[in-house]
C-alpha cells in the first residue's frame, strides 16, 4: 500500500526506484533510498521570479483567473454588451498602456497636494528692485483713520486684533502682480538667472504690524521676501542699501525725500474706477519731460512760451536731453526686454513700454526720440499728443502704471481708470510744504 501511494505521488515520466526497507523489515533485498518529494510546480521561488519579470502586471491590476484546459472561449460577463471592449486583465502591452494614464493622474494629484517650492530670492545687486510701501500695496484707509484719531497704541492694538484679516488690494497691487508674471516667464527661459524683478516692502509701520502684512501677502500668493519696517522712522535711508530701482509710496513727502537722494520715486494714486488690465503683459507708460528727460524744455516753455520752445527744440534736435529721474527704471525694463528678444520673443514680450507726451511730433518730437536712441533705449510705442488730454488715450492702453510730473495729467488719468503716479521733479512742482513733526506708522 505504501509503494502504491508513492507511485501515485510520483511525477509522470520519472523513473521509479525501489524503496529500501529498514533492517528487519519486510523482504530480504537491500534497496537504494528514495528521493525527496518533488517541489510543487507553483513554488514561492517561481512566483517571485514571475513578479520580478518586466511583464509583471501593475500593482492595482486584478489577478487573472486561469480557466481549465479545454473549457472553450471566454464567456463575456452578463453585464457587458456584445462587442463591448473588454478591459485588459492580464499583463502585457495593453495593461502597461492602460496604466500610464492612471499613473499620470496619480502624479498630478500628488503634485497638487505637495506645497510648491518658492523661487530663491535674487541678490539685490543683480535684480531690478521695486520698493513699495504698505499703503501703496494695500488699502489701509481705516487703519490710518484710527491712528490719526486715536493714536499709535490703539492703532497697533487694532492691527493685532485683525492680523488674520487680509488687507484689500491697493493701487500698486496690479503692478506687482504683473511684475511677478514677468518673473515667471524669465525663470522659464533662464532658470539660473537672477536678473528678475525683486519686490521689497518698505514701510515705517511698527514691527508687530508685520504679521498682518505677511498674512496678507501669503493670502494673495505674492512673492515678497524682503521687508523693511522702521517703526515710525523714515525708511528712505535704506533704499540705496536695497539697490532700489523704483520706489512707490502713497506719502508724497517720502517720495520727495527719495527724489532728493537720486532714487527714482513716485507718489501712487488709486483710480476713480476699476479697469481690467492685462494679466500676462506688464505695461508701463511714461511722460517725457521731467520724467524720462530733465525739465530743461519745460523751463523754456514757462519762461519764454511755446514759440520759443519750438525754436529751441529745432535748433538742438541732435543734442540729447539730460536724463530725468525715471531714466534708470526705463533702462532696467529695457535690459529685461532684451532677454526676451534674444529668445526670438520680441512680438510676444511680456513687457511693453509707452512714451505718452504732450510734445508735438513735428516740432519737438524728433529730439525726444533721438535722445532715447543716444542712450541705447527705446519704447515700444511713442504717442505725441500736442497738448491734448492724456486720459482717453491711457484708457485704451490700460497700463499698470503711468508716470507724469504734472498733477493735471495724473488726475485726468485717474478719472479714466488708470493707476497714475506723480513724479515730484522739475519746474512744474509746487513749493514744498514744511515736513510734519509727527510721523505716522502707516503714512506711506
Amino acid at each position: 500500500m505504501q509503494q502504491r501511494a508513492w507511485r501515485r505521488r510520483a511525477r509522470p515520466g520519472r523513473a521509479r526506484e525501489p524503496r529500501s526497507q529498514p533492517p528487519g523489515g519486510r523482504g530480504e533485498l537491500s534497496r537504494t533510498p528514495s528521493p525527496p518529494p518533488p517541489v510543487p510546480f507553483l513554488s514561492l521561488g517561481r512566483i517571485a521570479l514571475a513578479l520580478r519579470s518586466p511583464a509583471a502586471r501593475a500593482p492595482w491590476a486584478p489577478c487573472p483567473r486561469r480557466r481549465p484546459a479545454g473549457s472553450g472561449p471566454a464567456v463575456p460577463s452578463p453585464s457587458m454588451e456584445p462587442g463591448e471592449p473588454r478591459e485588459a486583465r492580464e499583463s502585457g502591452p495593453g495593461a502597461e498602456t492602460a496604466a500610464v494614464p492612471r499613473w499620470e493622474e496619480a502624479k498630478a494629484f500628488h503634485d497638487n497636494l505637495t506645497p510648491k517650492k518658492k523661487p530663491k530670492s535674487p541678490k539685490p545687486q543683480n535684480a531690478v528692485t521695486i520698493a513699495v510701501s504698505s499703503r501703496a500695496l494695500f488699502r489701509m484707509e481705516e487703519e490710518q483713520r484710527i491712528y490719526t484719531e486715536q493714536g499709535v497704541e490703539e492703532y497697533v492694538r487694532y492691527q493685532l486684533e485683525h492680523e488674520n484679516e487680509p488687507f484689500s488690494p491697493g493701487p500698486a497691487f496690479p503692478f506687482v502682480k504683473a511684475l511677478e508674471a514677468v518673473n515667471r516667464r524669465l525663470r522659464e527661459l533662464y532658470p539660473d538667472s537672477e536678473d528678475v524683478f525683486d519686490i521689497v516692502l518698505v514701510t515705517n509701520n511698527h514691527a508687530q504690524v508685520g504679521v498682518r502684512l505677511i498674512n496678507s501677502i501669503n493670502h494673495y500668493d505674492l512673492f515678497i521676501e524682503r521687508f523693511c519696517m522702521t517703526g515710525g522712522n523714515s525708511p528712505i535711508c535704506y533704499l540705496k542699501a536695497y539697490h532700489t530701482n523704483l520706489y512707490l509710496s502713497a506719502d508724497s513727502e517720502k517720495v520727495r525725500e527719495a527724489i532728493d537722494e537720486g532714487i527714482a520715486a513716485a507718489t501712487i494714486f488709486s483710480p476713480s474706477k476699476d479697469v481690467v488690465v492685462s494679466q500676462s503683459q506688464l505695461r508701463v507708460a511714461f511722460d517725457g519731460d521731467a520724467v524720462l528727460f530733465s525739465d530743461e524744455s519745460e523751463r523754456i516753455v514757462k519762461a519764454h512760451g511755446l514759440d520759443r520752445f519750438f525754436e529751441h527744440e529745432k535748433a538742438h534736435e541732435n543734442k540729447p536731453l539730460a536724463q530725468g529721474p525715471l531714466k534708470g527704471f526705463l533702462e532696467a525694463l529695457g535690459r529685461l526686454q532684451k532677454k526676451f528678444y534674444s529668445k526670438g520673443l520680441r512680438l510676444e514680450c511680456p513687457i511693453r513700454t509707452y512714451l505718452v507726451t504732450a510734445r508735438s511730433a513735428a516740432s519737438s518730437g524728433a529730439r525726444a526720440l533721438k535722445t532715447l536712441r543716444s542712450w541705447g533705449l527705446e519704447t515700444d510705442e511713442a504717442l505725441f499728443l500736442a497738448g491734448a488730454p492724456k486720459g482717453p488715450l491711457l484708457e485704451k492702453i490700460r497700463p499698470h502704471i503711468f508716470f507724469d510730473d504734472q498733477m493735471f495729467h495724473v488726475t485726468g488719468a485717474q478719472e479714466m481708470g488708470t493707476v497714475a503716479a506723480h513724479v515730484p521733479y522739475g519746474v512744474a512742482q509746487t513749493p514744498r510744504r514744511p515736513a510734519p513733526t509727527k510721523q505716522a506708522p502707516a503714512t506711506q
